[in-house]
């Protein structure tokens, strides 16, 4: 025997108003009386009536209310980096309170299928959420606005009138590195973040910013070089994890390579975590921090693991980062535009940082 589930209909019935009305109720969309929605809702509940299908509002809104989010990386990498999973926090909190699920896209612009994760072409979506920017000749965008899909833009360059969320890391970088002079650095060495969607670990032999496809790796190596510095190694990784920034480390200060007096008296790495990671490279090598290297990096995160040093970091607003982005999303569903905006970062000393040794 069949089971009947309650409708709408059988709510309105029970509460006695219009099924319009009852709809109303569930939806907020409207005006309805607080008497009668409360009459609604214990209807409702009467009934066990969970509310309206879904998939039926879909079709009477023309929205899916999915906004996709196209992380750019494998997703147990991003999931251990304490900025990514912020950023996410602060976006899917505020797309929550909107009644907006997430859909997360791990595609890098390198997958098969023609260069894009087959989920970019069939997933419903109602906007798609570049979350760390996009790459030049990145196959996604040209999929996304071929299925009219709106992009808002994380930290990445701008793609016609589409608004982009970023951060003044540039400036901030820029000021990391000139505080670090000020105590009488000379020698500079920069653990940097991936240049692009072909991840590879390394030192750069001569760096040109034409071969940075990945703006906040541009943006922090700009404002590294705005500060004149003599900068005296950079060395890429594939990812923004504590175990790179340590192997990078243990390149840039072996001893073997480089003599002690003509090797850097500063690191500045481009994420927290690869700064960590030259710490601990640092104390494997019987390295004093900062007595005989200082190190810094950026983001503000929380490390109470590296304890008793306190990173010298710029932070970022990361879940505020994220929660513009999501309003972003709202305002792009509701006006078809929205505003670019670029959020301050802040220098924050700590005790990895000092004065050069004397050698």
């Amino acid at each position: 025997m069949a089971v009947h589930r309650p409708t709408l209909a059988d709510v309105a019935r029970l509460a006695q108003v219009s099924v319009s009305t009852a709809s109303l109720a569930f939806s907020g969309a409207g005006p309805v009386a607080p008497a009668t929605k409360a009459r609604v809702l214990e209807a409702a509940r009467t009934l066990d009536y969970c509310g309206p299908n879904p998939l039926g509002r879909q079709l009477r809104s023309g929205r899916s209310g999915i906004i996709g989010v196209i992380i750019g990386d494998r997703l147990r990498r991003s999931f251990r980096d304490p900025v990514s999973v912020q950023v996410l926090d602060g976006l899917a909190s505020t797309l929550g309170e909107l009644g907006l699920g997430v859909l997360l896209v791990p595609d890098d612009g390198s997958e098969l299928d023609g260069g894009v994760d087959p989920l970019l072409r069939t997933a419903a979506m109602d906007v798609a959420v570049l979350i760390w920017g996009a790459h030049e000749d990145d196959a996604r965008v040209p999929t996304l606005l071929q299925r009219g899909i709106p992009i808002v833009i994380g930290e990445g360059n701008p793609i016609d009138d589409f608004p982009v969320i970023g951060i003044d890391d540039q400036s901030g970088f820029r000021d990391l590195v000139t505080s670090l002079a000020a105590l009488g650095h000379r020698r500079f060495a920069t653990i940097t973040l991936p240049f692009g969607r072909h991840r590879r670990s390394g030192w750069v032999g001569r760096y040109r910013p034409a071969d940075v496809d990945w703006a906040p790796t541009k943006r922090r190596l700009a404002g590294l070089f705005e500060a004149g510095v003599d900068v005296v190694g950079i060395y890429e990784t594939e990812a923004s994890l504590v175990e790179n920034g340590k192997a990078a480390a243990l390149e840039i200060l072996d001893p073997a390579r480089v003599p002690a007096d003509e090797r850097p008296t500063v690191i500045v790495a481009q994420s927290d975590l690869l700064a960590a990671g030259a710490i601990l490279a640092a104390r494997e090598l019987g390295l004093r921090v900062p007595e005989d290297i200082s190190i810094a990096g950026f983001d503000g995160i929380d490390l109470p693991w590296l304890s008793p040093d306190v990173l010298t970091t710029v932070r970022q607003p990361l879940a505020a980062k994220g929660a513009a982005i999501g309003r972003a999303v709202e305002q792009l569903l509701a006006t078809g535009s929205a505003p670019s905006r670029m959020l301050s970062v802040e220098l924050v000393p700590g005790t990895t940082t000092g004065p050069p040794p004397s050698l």
